[in-house]
């Protein structure tokens, strides 16, 4: 049990101008773990003291960092493994103080713009062709093909409030608002790219289930009826599409590049990108964090 006496005092004493005695105070916050993270977020809004509120935010950050892994493995375990919950999660890798109605409101600002347009006796086409009006004309999103690499492209917070990101983050803001509409779009974990499916009708039961790893490697992609690509502006693919890309690249056509995957292997691409991400600029604390994840997702 947490002695909040105790960390009471320690807050008290982080103003300390002795660097030695701060390390100290800090390490002994830090030993308590997560737990303590709902309480030193309580003391930093009554702190008035901006070396103590510096201080005490600095190590929230610290401590949510280890929360990621928790919640990650959390958010594995579930029956649910929501895709909007688990990529919240991820935020905390870079954004600790995440805002998650903040993201929940600007998705459903999207998808009210786009429900507005919609009427459901139209075809799947025409279903796509207004979520596509409406995500790239009305929001204005784009591809990310000047910063490409860049590790806010894999925040959903950055992507809708940028309005870019790659492959993989446009497809997942993409996703989420066709969802929120009952239009069955999923993710397609294709090499070197990552795209959209539409689903069938005949597949739609199949849907409520799609994060049994057993049934989505089952189907060879004939219950995907065409497939969209969110970093072109919502270009429509079909089947042979996506094997002449995978051709180009001199990678073997499997059945599972052409079925919708499960959330799990999103988070798992999504993790891998970013660990490039931090690489590629040296961010090794983040980039260490990201390799925890990764191998807790495995």
């Amino acid at each position: 049990m947490i002695d909040r006496n105790e960390i009471s005092n320690l807050i008290y004493l982080l103003d300390d101008t002795d660097r030695e005695v701060i390390e100290q105070i800090e390490g002994r916050i830090l030993s308590l773990g997560t737990e303590v993270i709902e309480f030193l977020e309580s003391a930093s809004e009554q702190e008035n003291d901006n070396i103590r509120l510096a201080r005490l935010r600095d190590l929230i950050r610290k401590l949510k960092k280890d929360e990621v892994l928790k919640e990650l493995l959390q958010w594995r375990r579930s029956d649910e493994q929501d895709l909007l919950e688990g990529m919240i999660i991820l935020e905390k890798v870079e954004f600790p103080f995440v805002d998650k109605q903040k993201i929940n409101q600007l998705i459903d600002k999207i998808k009210l713009d786009a429900w507005l347009e919609l009427n459901y006796d139209l075809t799947s086409f025409e279903q796509v062709k207004i979520l596509n009006y409406i995500f790239f004309n009305l929001h204005k999103f784009k591809g990310n093909t000047d910063s490409y690499h860049d590790s806010h492209n894999s925040f959903l917070s950055k992507v809708l409030e940028n309005k870019t990101g790659n492959p993989i983050s446009m497809a997942i803001v993409y996703s989420l608002i066709a969802q929120r509409l009952n239009i069955p779009i999923y993710g397609v974990n294709l090499p070197q790219h990552f795209v959209l499916g539409y689903r069938s009708e005949e597949g739609l039961e199949i849907i409520k289930r799609f994060n049994d790893p057993g049934l989505v490697g089952a189907h060879d992609g004939g219950d995907v009826m065409f497939y969209i690509n969110p970093f072109s502006e919502g270009l429509i693919l079909n089947h042979e599409s996506l094997k002449s890309f995978l051709e180009q690249l001199h990678i073997e056509p499997k059945e599972e590049f052409f079925s919708v995957c499960t959330n799990l292997d999103i988070i798992r691409r999504v993790l891998r990108n970013l660990l490039y991400s931090y690489e590629r600029v040296h961010d090794n604390e983040k980039a260490l964090l990201v390799q925890k994840l990764i191998t807790a997702m495995a």
